[in-house]
């Protein structure tokens, strides 16, 4: 799991759905802290902004390789998982790393880094992306924004298997983010002379937005179709 954004911090803590994941299906749960959070203060946090934003994906590179020579996993077993400006990080990793990693579940994610702030509240990222009106910071955000660097993996491999979830009454990260990237990845890679197998699906959540005071029975179903699905993607299995 990772964030990599806007100075927040993301400290060990204790979660009943993770010790599911580990202790019924096998899971080994990791909390990658990137550049761009709170975790090391202000200088660690703008090392993940602006023109340096690639240092976020290229932390969570790192960890998941680490992960790997570690003898934890391994590239097809590895699931990458984060929400909002963590959604972006899913996002921009797996287009940029699809033979890292075999699942990616992004949740109400930014997708759209060239028009995230012709919508909503989206005008006040700008301090921490940057705005693509200006020509200089177009020129980053263009270079890693999801919905603008889908590419079919080389060599005949697939794209890792994908979930994304979004909210229709979603008012800080409008749906459309996570709707034109799973409309463009589908585009590209999910017809009927391609190779891919892995599933790539969104799940919108109806009368649903960010994520904050959703209700109890909400938050079950939704971490329940997360899990399930890393584990049927992942070829997991459930140990009482």
């Amino acid at each position: 799991y990772g964030y990599g954004g806007f100075n927040i911090s993301f400290p060990p803590s204790f979660s009943v759905a993770r010790l599911i994941l580990m202790k019924h299906m096998g899971g080994v749960y990791a909390q990658a802290n990137l550049r761009g959070g709170g975790e090391y203060g202000e200088t660690w946090h703008r090392g993940g902004t602006l023109e340096r934003k690639q240092n976020v994906f290229d932390d969570m590179h790192a960890c998941a390789e680490f992960l790997i020579s570690s003898g934890y996993t391994c590239p097809s077993k590895l699931a990458i998982q984060g929400g909002s400006n963590g959604g972006l990080l899913v996002g921009a990793c797996i287009n940029q790393r699809p033979d890292l990693y075999g699942c990616g579940v992004a949740q109400v994610g930014v997708m759209d880094m060239l028009r995230f702030h012709k919508f909503t509240i989206g005008h006040a990222w700008c301090t921490e992306f940057g705005c693509s009106d200006k020509a200089e910071d177009f020129e980053w955000l263009y270079k890693y924004s999801p919905l603008h660097n889908v590419k079919k993996p080389s060599g005949g491999a697939q794209f890792p298997s994908m979930l994304l979830l979004t909210g229709d009454h979603d008012d800080r990260v409008v749906p459309l983010h996570s709707l034109k990237y799973i409309a463009e990845v589908q585009h590209k890679l999910c017809h009927p002379s391609s190779n891919q197998r892995n599933p790539i699906i969104v799940k919108i959540d109806t009368k649903s937005g960010h994520g904050a005071g959703k209700p109890t029975d909400k938050l079950l179903e939704e971490t329940a179709d997360i899990y399930a699905f890393i584990s049927h993607v992942l070829e997991g299995g459930w140990t009482d």
